[in-house]
């Protein structure tokens, strides 16, 4: 797509208007970085819905699956790179622009192109955690086991999925063999926000108190239909800030917007980052 320069102008005038942002990303930030998406232009799945926090933590056979799936779709998110989006964002928090980042994201993207402070509401992808003892260790450690432990597992090939996914199916996955924690025998769950799992308090209550002293909301690259992201955008509106959307598609939150901008994240912020930054 082209570039649209009315489109940009409103968008740089918002921010102008609007100088302490609360910014909230979703996946459109990251697909630039080749990290596939969920959702489709009108906000519905493209492939089926993830797997749920009761179903990891209650059927072995869900847990063989998952990382099974995850054994081949790591190195996708262990080599994706900060995009154009990324970088923006991160020059706009070098201006004083951002008082919060506020990302659906689990990819630390924001983070490796250098924004500070960001807060990864729905955890990180790279740890894994024991739901035993709590420990936390480096995803890049677990892959180096689960590739020992399933050798002829790790010799397929699929195409990548959403966070480190990757699309086998119509698979046995019986004899894939999941490693436990090695401190005490625990169950490893990645260190993320499954879909039925709630998201820890105290992120959830720094993220309000950010947008408590923010001038304004801009969303981008999310389609806000998952409500631990939307509920922000509603308590702006409630709160009499406006909020302005980067989004190719649909969005919940549509008829709360100030502003849409229907174009490409990466290239509508780095059109806004070279304006206000």
């Amino acid at each position: 797509m082209s570039a649209n320069p009315a489109a940009y102008a409103e968008l740089a005038d918002f921010a102008t208007r609007h100088r302490k942002l609360f910014v909230l990303t979703g996946a459109g930030c990251s697909t630039d970085s080749g990290i596939p998406d969920y959702r489709d232009v009108d906000g519905e799945w493209k492939r089926p819905s993830p797997v749920t926090y009761q179903a990891f933590m209650g059927e072995e056979s869900t847990r063989q699956r998952y990382w099974a799936r995850s054994l081949i779709g790591w190195p996708t998110m262990a080599g994706a790179r900060p995009g154009a989006a990324h970088r923006a964002l991160a020059q706009l928090g070098e201006a004083g622009r951002v008082g919060l980042l506020l990302t659906q994201n689990v990819d630390g993207l924001h983070e490796a192109a250098g924004s500070r402070g960001a807060i990864d509401l729905h955890g990180r992808i790279d740890t894994v955690r024991c739901m035993g003892c709590e420990q936390r260790t480096p995803r890049a450690e677990l892959q180096v086991e689960l590739r020992r432990r399933n050798p002829r597992w790790a010799e397929l090939e699929a195409r990548a999925a959403p966070d480190g996914d990757a699309d086998l199916e119509g698979r046995d996955f019986s004899s894939f063999d999941v490693p436990a924690c090695p401190h005490c025998g625990g169950l490893l769950k990645p260190d993320v926000v499954f879909f039925g799992e709630s998201v820890p308090k105290e992120r959830v209550n720094a993220a309000f108190a950010a947008l408590e002293d923010a001038d304004a909301v801009l969303v981008a690259g999310s389609s806000l239909m998952v409500y631990s992201g939307f509920r922000f955008v509603q308590a702006a509106v409630a709160a009499g800030k406006p909020v302005a959307a980067v989004n190719l598609g649909r969005t919940r939150a549509d008829p709360l917007l100030s502003l849409k901008v229907e174009r490409p994240v990466g290239e509508a912020l780095t059109a806004l980052a070279q304006e206000i930054a």
